[in-house]
C-alpha cells in the first residue's frame, strides 16, 4: 500500500513539473509573437510615414536646356505629376544647351539643364566659382539624323562624306549634282540648328572637326520650324536628333548614311556608342544643381525618378536606351544625398 502511494506521489510530481514546462514555453511563445508583432507594427510605421512623407512633396522643379532632350524630359515630368507627385510642378522649358546653361550657372538659377553634350570646361569653371556642385546624369543616346523633304528620292543614301561636305564652306558641293552626276543640277538648301543648341555644337566640333560651315546655311532656334522649312523645300536638308524625325516621319523622311560598310538607316537598333551608327551616336544628359537637390526634397525625388524610369519611356521619344549599369550607378549617387 505505501509502494502504491509512493508511486502516485512521484506520477503526480512529474506531472507538475510537465505542466510548469509547458505554461513556460507558451509564454516564451507569446512573448515571441509579441515581439514579432511589435517589430512588424514598427517597420508598417516607418513605411507608411515614408510613403506619407513622399506623397506630402510639393512645389516646384524647374529645367531648361537642349531641345533635342526637350520630348524625353518632358514626357517624364508629365509621368511624375500624373502618377507620382500630383503637388509638385515640373517645368521643362528649351532654350538649348548652351542658353540653359547662362540659365543654370547662377545664383538661384534653375534646378536641372538638359544638354545635347557636356558641359564646356569654360562652364565647369562658372560653377566652381559660384561654389556649386553640378552632376552630370546620362539620360539617353541619340543619332544625328540627316532629314530631307518626302519628294526627294535621289538623296536617300549618302555616304558620311557626302552629307559633310554639302555643310562645309569648302566642301566642293553647292548642287545634287556635285555629288552624283544623275541627280538633278539644282542648289542644295542647307538648314540646322543655331548655336544655342548642343546638336550644332556637336556637329561642328565632332562631325565638321570645327571647320566653317556654308555661308548660306539657314540656322534656327526651333526645331519645328526646321521640320516646316524641310516640309516645304524639295531641294532642303537638315541635321537634327532622331527624336524629332521619329515624331514627324510623316513630313519627313532620313537619310541613310554609308559609313563605308553600306549604308545604314538610323534608327533605336543602329543608334549605339557601339553600333552601325556609331560615329553619328552620342550620349545626352541632364545636369543637376546637387545643392539644390539637397535642399529641395522634390528635386532629388524628380532626379531619382528620372533615372529610375528613363530608360523606360526613351523609345517613346525616340532615344536608345543607356546600359542599366549607368543606370544603377547615377540611382546609388542621388539616393546617398538623402
Amino acid at each position: 500500500m505505501k509502494l502504491k502511494n509512493i508511486f502516485m506521489a512521484l506520477m503526480i510530481a512529474v506531472l507538475a513539473i510537465a505542466l510548469v514546462a509547458c505554461q513556460g514555453d507558451s509564454e516564451k511563445e507569446k512573448e515571441g509573437e509579441d515581439n514579432s508583432n511589435t517589430e512588424q507594427k514598427d517597420n508598417e510605421n516607418n513605411e507608411e510615414e515614408n510613403n506619407e512623407a513622399a506623397a506630402d512633396l510639393e512645389g516646384s522643379v524647374v529645367i531648361d536646356g537642349s531641345g533635342t532632350v526637350y520630348p524625353l524630359m518632358a514626357k517624364l515630368a508629365e509621368e511624375y505629376m500624373s502618377n507620382e507627385q500630383p503637388n509638385v510642378s515640373v517645368e521643362v522649358s528649351r532654350a538649348g544647351t548652351s542658353a540653359g546653361f547662362k540659365k543654370f550657372l547662377v545664383e538661384d538659377g534653375t534646378d536641372f539643364n538638359d544638354a545635347s553634350r557636356q558641359i564646356k570646361d569654360e562652364e565647369q569653371e562658372e560653377a566652381d566659382k559660384l561654389g556649386m556642385e553640378v552632376k552630370e546624369l546620362k539620360v539617353a543616346l541619340d543619332g544625328l539624323t540627316f532629314v530631307i523633304n518626302k519628294e526627294n528620292d535621289w538623296a536617300t543614301e549618302m555616304t558620311a562624306e557626302d552629307l559633310k561636305k554639302i555643310f562645309l564652306a569648302d566642301g566642293g558641293v553647292t548642287k545634287w549634282s556635285d555629288i552624283n552626276p544623275d541627280w538633278p543640277d539644282e542648289e542644295i538648301n542647307t538648314y540646322g540648328p543655331n548655336e544655342n543648341h548642343g546638336t550644332y555644337e556637336f556637329f561642328y566640333e565632332n562631325i565638321l572637326e570645327e571647320k566653317d560651315l556654308v555661308d548660306d546655311v539657314d540656322l534656327q532656334q526651333d526645331y519645328p520650324t526646321l521640320v516646316k522649312m524641310i516640309e516645304e523645300d524639295k531641294n532642303g536638308i537638315a541635321f537634327f536628333g532622331f527624336g524629332y524625325y521619329v515624331n514627324n516621319q510623316d513630313k519627313l523622311q532620313a537619310v541613310s548614311v554609308d559609313f563605308g560598310n553600306g549604308a545604314v538607316e538610323p534608327s533605336l537598333d543602329t543608334i549605339a556608342e557601339d553600333g552601325d551608327y556609331a560615329q553619328f551616336t552620342r550620349p545626352v544628359f541632364t545636369y543637376l544643381n546637387v545643392d539644390n537637390a539637397k535642399e529641395k526634397p522634390q528635386v532629388l525625388d524628380y532626379a531619382i525618378y528620372v533615372m529610375n524610369n528613363v530608360n523606360h519611356v526613351a523609345g517613346e521619344t525616340g532615344f536608345a536606351p543607356i546600359p542599366d549599369a549607368e543606370v544603377e550607378e547615377s540611382v546609388s549617387f542621388l539616393e546617398g544625398l538623402k
